[in-house]
């Protein structure tokens, strides 16, 4: 099961508590996805967990919910 954990870099930026966003686009830290390296999200995941939007039980319930479901149809 793919699961797209989404959240929008700014969002990433400010959640950020190592300060590697900060470092990287400041030089420090090379190739670094979303800043100097291309992110790319995945084409088709299976569900969708918009962390900007969520708070922390409601996502992980949606992922617990979602992978019980899957395994359930096994």
């Amino acid at each position: 099961m793919e699961v797209y954990v989404q959240c929008p870099i700014e969002i990433c930026k400010q959640r950020d508590p190592k300060g590697l966003y900060h470092k990287a686009e400041t030089g420090q830290i090379y190739h670094f996805t979303g800043v100097s390296a291309p992110y790319e999200p995945p084409l088709t995941p299976e569900l969708i967990i918009p962390t900007h939007q969520l708070g922390v039980e409601e996502c992980v319930e949606r992922i617990f919910s979602s992978f019980l479901s899957t395994i359930t149809k096994l």
